[in-house]
């Protein structure tokens, strides 16, 4: 009955308004008064939630991704992939993907993805004769990329919530990243042998090819040098962040010189701001998470779920259908911080693997991301494709089923996601 209560009082705070940080943060100093605990743990808590290193890669991913996004890096990778695959059936969609996927990798950011690449494919697709659903909902799935393959901000805060390894984590995510750019290709590549609407590329000149794929390959560089850096141990997440800011830096200002002073003022404000807005909600997370550890609600929920539920297969059905209906009405930070609390001790009672498990909530989080009426790379995608958001809406609802369909596979097939930390 307690985990009832609290989980509907904060869902109240939630709904009328009460941004995520405080209603959690407010919320645990609340139960830590009506059960006469400590009122100074929150404070303590507040702080030891901030007091970690590994956090620190969270506003240097953020600094590095807005730096490239001003700097025009997008545009770069998508001309370079368009002029070697955009003859191909469909050739536009599948640039569209491989260039979400390849801006993942250096931005850490799923709505940093689908704005930077949507802005350039958009306009061409459309030229292209490409339906306007289909674009939409193509970039609006693209962008989700950002957040599963590494590097990735919100694999990070899951890290830190559960004390995982955001090596290990990150490596989880290569496989199942991969395999969703594939699902996504297939399904583009079979829209458009079945579609007659668009019109086909020309096959780029070999010149054309070279002196864009020479431009996009310092971004390539930089990208391929913060991940390898990490899954070879020559430096930590944070110390490849923050190389991957300098080499952001470097590659704007001195290689391209695309980067203004204006844009960079602007890249540091737009990540201080996300930055502010993300540490705060791990802070709140942390005081609700302790409150909410005292009143043993994760105990007694273990308890319930372990006596009733007796398959960790049942246990995921159940928390995929639970994140399904809260992405109706909540963003993907907030989903993560106020479940992982709860669920970690019914994880661990039933023999789930922590790193599996934060790859299926993200995969979970992302079909969130396409899903209305709160869906962000929706607002993305429709900002700048000046469209109706049914319109938006109605192109990324197949790639919703794509996800699912991710995660049957990677239930099925776990060596999908933990073959790399298993063996690297």
């Amino acid at each position: 009955m307690e985990v009832v209560l609290i989980l509907l009082a904060l869902f109240s705070l939630l709904l009328v308004g009460v941004p995520v940080a405080f209603a959690l943060g407010g919320l645990g100093l609340g139960l830590l008064l009506v059960g006469g605990f400590a009122p100074s743990m929150a404070s303590t808590g507040l702080l030891s939630a901030l007091d970690s290193f590994i956090l620190l890669a969270i506003p240097l991913f953020l600094l590095m991704s807005n730096i490239l996004l001003r700097g025009g890096v997008g545009r770069d990778l998508f001309a370079a992939v368009q002029a070697w695959v955009g003859h191909w059936p469909g050739g536009l969609a599948v640039a569209t993907v491989l260039s979400c996927g390849l801006f993942a990798a250096i931005s850490g950011s799923s709505v940093a993805t689908a704005g930077t690449i949507g802005s350039v494919a958009i306009p061409e697709m459309t030229r292209r004769g490409y339906p306007r659903p289909f674009v939409f909902g193509l970039l609006a799935a693209g962008g989700t990329l950002g957040i599963l393959i590494p590097p990735s901000i919100i694999l990070i805060v899951y890290g830190v919530i559960t004390e995982s390894s955001i090596l290990a984590l990150f490596m989880a995510g290569v496989g199942p990243g991969l395999l969703m750019m594939a699902l996504f290709i297939v399904y583009a590549m079979l829209y458009a042998k079945f579609s007659s609407d668009y019109t086909p590329s020309p096959r780029a000149a070999k010149g054309e090819r070279r002196r864009t794929g020479l431009r996009a390959l310092p971004t390539a560089a930089l990208a391929g040098l913060v991940i390898a850096g990490i899954y070879q141990g020559w430096f930590t997440p944070t110390e490849a962040a923050a190389i991957g800011f300098i080499g952001a830096l470097f590659l704007t200002v001195v290689v391209l010189r695309s980067l203004s002073w204006a844009d960079l003022k602007a890249a540091v404000a737009d990540s201080m701001r996300s930055s502010a807005s993300i540490l705060l909600i791990v802070a709140g997370a942390k005081v609700f998470g302790k409150a909410i550890a005292l009143w043993r609600v994760p105990q007694d929920l273990s308890a319930f779920i372990t006596a009733n539920v007796d398959t960790a297969g049942a246990f995921i059905i159940a928390v995929a259908l639970a994140l399904l209906v809260m992405g109706l009405f909540m963003e993907a930070l907030s989903m993560m911080l106020i479940m992982m609390p709860v669920l970690a001790g019914t994880m661990a009672a039933l023999g789930v693997d922590p790193i599996w498990f934060g790859i299926f909530f993200i995969i979970m989080v992302e079909c969130a991301l396409i899903t209305p009426p709160v869906g962000l790379n929706l607002y993305v995608i429709q900002s700048i494709g000046r469209a109706q958001m049914g319109e938006v809406a109605r192109g990324a609802a197949p790639f919703v089923l794509l996800m699912l369909l991710t995660v049957i596979l990677i239930y099925l097939f776990e060596d999908i996601a933990l073959w790399l930390p298993r063996n690297l």
